[in-house]
């Protein structure tokens, strides 16, 4: 579009504004259909392309099942898969990465926040470890970007991936960043586009959306962090102060902004999530498959107790969030808590 001066302005496209927002060189992304896609991309497509140098692969014991799915097809194939074990916070322990490295290790993928908790993993830490030793490191930042500051520089990755609907982009597109020179094989052959890469028509419409939504996402980063932290703080403290025993799930402050896992006791999560349904949208773990009555994993690693893991509920704030929404919340969840337990 013309400036006032005449000239034309050269507007960003949307390759460029999501690469601003994680740092990156726009050659180096690579649309997709969903972060679940690019999460099997980088895990599989790196097997294929050093499965000549090593069949050791390391993942976390939090990871996403796009993760931990593609790890135990590559299992079934023949190679050596290490689960990282993590503390009652929900982190890994960069120690014991450095004891599970081999000399035929090619790849670790550690999550950059975690999908039900919240807390962030200490994934530079981890990149000082395997990148001397030419190991690659692949993070899932779909919680992530879009909520705090992500650059794949200062996290030393080689893989990055991100979620479009995550960061209010619609849902049905993601992008991997693969580091220029890492080597990786596409998992389906087709007409050839992005860079051979993940052939098939893009979805250039939420390609646009998802640059839009970067755009967006960069400008008021900080500012919105804190908002949201606020609000969830005020969230917590206001459910703390009524019912004694509650459980916070997850790192007290190495968490992302927006999600307060919390474990409600005397009663399941199920069961109080029916009861304020009308009123709140929460889950009782990943939104992915909250639908399950089964245990968190999450949880489960983390220690919990299959008492606090039934009673788990994962409320989330965001960009639409307001004091109002979150004083309503407190009383919904106080009131339906206080029923269900004097049944029991």
């Amino acid at each position: 579009m013309p400036t006032a001066g005449g000239r034309h302005r050269r507007w960003p496209g949307p390759g460029e504004e999501i690469a601003g927002l994680i740092g990156a060189p726009p050659g180096s992304l690579y649309f997709t259909g969903c972060a679940t896609e690019a999460n099997n991309l980088a895990l599989r497509g790196v097997a294929r392309a050093l499965r000549g140098r090593g069949r050791h692969l390391i993942i976390s014991a939090v990871e996403h099942p796009s993760v931990i799915g593609p790890a135990e097809r590559l299992r079934a194939d023949g190679w050596a898969v290490t689960v990282l074990p993590v503390d009652e916070y929900g982190q890994v322990d960069p120690q014991a990465l450095e004891a599970a490295l081999r000399p035929d290790t090619v790849l670790v993928s550690v999550m950059l926040a975690n999908n039900e908790v919240g807390t962030l993993q200490p994934v530079a830490e981890l990149a000082e470890m395997t990148r001397p030793r030419g190991i690659l490191l692949h993070t899932d930042a779909a919680q992530a970007v879009g909520k705090i500051p992500v650059k794949v520089d200062e996290l030393g990755v080689d893989l990055l991936t991100l979620a479009g609907h995550k960061f209010y982009a619609p849902k049905g597109v993601g992008a991997l960043y693969v580091r220029p020179g890492t080597p990786i094989e596409p998992l389906l052959v087709g007409g050839g586009q992005e860079q051979g890469l993940r052939p098939g028509t893009e979805n250039v419409p939420h390609i646009v959306a998802l640059g839009a939504a970067a755009r967006l996402a960069a400008a008021g980063l900080t500012a919105e962090a804190q908002r949201l932290r606020g609000l969830r703080d005020r969230l917590h403290a206001r459910l703390q102060a009524v019912i004694p025993g509650l459980r916070l799930n997850g790192h007290p402050d190495q968490r992302l902004s927006n999600t307060l896992n919390l474990s409600f006791p005397e009663v399941t999560g199920r069961a109080l999530l029916d009861a304020v349904a009308d009123s709140i949208a929460a889950s009782v773990g990943s939104a992915c498959h909250a639908d399950s009555d089964a245990v968190s994993g999450v949880l489960a690693a983390m220690g919990c107790t299959a008492e606090q893991a039934r009673g788990a509920v994962r409320l989330s704030v965001g960009r639409f969030t307001a004091d109002g929404d979150i004083d309503r919340a407190a009383e919904v969840l106080l009131n339906a808590h206080a029923g269900l337990s004097a049944r029991d």
